[in-house]
């Protein structure tokens, strides 16, 4: 069922409430509090008994109730597993997937505090974050998700090519389509025989709560693909694979007490680095005549833009050739 209207329109504080107490046998008190979120519309609740909830209203036509539900069976594995996280809450339905009236997906979860984790010059830090991954792909590696993107070379990254070229100014397409293809090139070998899981897709210390004496948390599963595991290893990176050599086998120590990965494992950093680049700028195109999205990236799409970003590709096609010159 599609939303009515446009995007999140329908969303007041009344309806959220609404919504959330006709779905569950929860009673919320009158206060709605919006949380960062550009992708998604996300809520903190309090319930009459003092429990802080967060609601989480899916962004519409984004993915399928077949996707999201995979976001919640792979977080439920998590769950089995004792990974620290919110898992989602049951409603009424006996679903974790409500529906508000416009055919809005959403998904109620318990509030969990902590801090943001941050990088540190700590080799138990590092280590404890890799077996936190490998304890998360143990679970992702029990089924395949069906409706999720596949991150390859050959899947999302030539649709998100594609996908720009239909929408760049044409002096620019000829050299956007040169540099992506040097890049699809060079690093779709890289991916041969690389084993694919149920991976989080978004693991950057962002997503990822200190709750001190109960120890690290992984939030939001939304960006949850099928991909190679070191995914979920490089945006916790500092900066590029060859100055983070350090940093990456901390982690790869910590994860191989849980899964075997090969250490070869480096070089498709930068290659990854370079696909979510693509992902990225394809994901804003689909964005791009979203009121929010104008006011946030006024200059968007434009000449200069695109001369700015096409740059960037190419430096990083060049970090790619380079790293393997190297190794």
């Amino acid at each position: 069922m599609k939303s009515k209207g446009s995007d999140f329109e329908s969303l007041n504080p009344q309806n959220i409430i609404d919504t959330v107490e006709g779905q569950t046998e929860l009673s919320f008190l009158p206060l709605v509090q919006p949380l960062p979120s550009y992708i998604n519309r996300v809520y903190e609740l309090k319930s009459d008994d003092g429990d802080r909830f967060v609601v989480k209203f899916y962004r519409p036509d984004r993915w399928s109730d077949e996707a999201i539900q995979e976001e919640h069976d792979f977080m439920e594995d998590c769950g089995e597993m004792d990974i620290p996280l919110a898992l989602p809450e049951y409603l009424k339905n006996e679903e974790t997937i409500g529906k508000t009236k416009d055919g809005l997906s959403f998904a109620l979860f318990p509030y969990k505090s902590g801090r943001l984790w941050e990088f540190r010059e700590d080799e138990e830090q590092w280590y404890r974050l890799g077996q936190l991954v490998g304890r998360m792909h143990s679970a992702g590696d029990k089924v395949k998700a069906l409706h999720r993107p596949r991150l390859h070379p050959g899947a999302t990254f030539i649709k998100d090519c594609q996908d720009l070229l239909e929408q760049m100014p044409t002096r620019r397409a000829g050299e956007f389509e040169s540099v992506v293809r040097n890049i699809s090139d060079i690093i779709t070998p890289m991916f041969d025989n690389v084993e694919e899981l149920r991976i989080h897709g978004d693991f950057h210390c962002g997503n990822i709560l200190d709750r001190m004496e109960e120890g690290l948390m992984i939030i939001d599963f939304d960006d949850m693909a099928m991909g190679p595991a070191v995914q979920d290893f490089w945006l916790l990176l500092p900066g590029h694979a060859s100055a983070c050599r350090k940093e990456f086998f901390m982690l790869l120590d910590g994860y191989q007490e849980f899964r075997s990965m090969e250490s070869s494992s480096l070089g498709l950093v930068e290659p990854l680095r370079a696909m979510r680049m693509v992902y990225f700028l394809a994901w804003c195109g689909r964005q791009k005549n979203d009121f929010s999205f104008q006011k946030h990236y006024p200059g968007w799409g434009s000449d200069s833009f695109w001369e700015i970003e096409i740059r960037d590709l190419r430096n990083q096609y060049k970090e790619i050739l380079d790293f393997n010159e190297n190794t």
